[in-house]
């Protein structure tokens, strides 16, 4: 399955690339493709990150929703495009789709 992985990073150190590195490790050796955005560069616009990101929950079949999404405005609207577009969404805090 192709999973796109979201969460908070702003204000988070090191934008909370150790946990987004963390689970894409583990959906990875689950057997999963992994759309992991904490691999972009720094230096992009908030409009540029989401650009790209949103590109990728396209290509997406399920989103990973990392714990503290829900504080997250970007992830929120990742959230919204993945509901919207009718990926399966799993939690981090449930392990389980919604």
């Amino acid at each position: 399955m192709k999973i796109y992985i979201a969460g908070p990073m702003t204000g988070y150190k090191d934008f909370n690339r150790p946990a987004f590195k963390a689970f894409a490790l583990k959906l990875s050796l689950d057997g999963n493709v992994v759309l992991n955005p904490a691999v972009l560069p720094d230096g992009l616009e908030q409009r540029e990150y989401m650009d790209i990101c949103c590109a990728m929950i396209r290509c997406a079949e399920a989103i990973f929703m990392l714990k503290g999404w829900e504080s997250s405005e970007g992830a929120v609207a990742e959230h919204a495009l993945a509901r919207k577009i009718g990926l399966e969404i799993i939690t981090e805090c449930q392990g389980a789709a919604q």
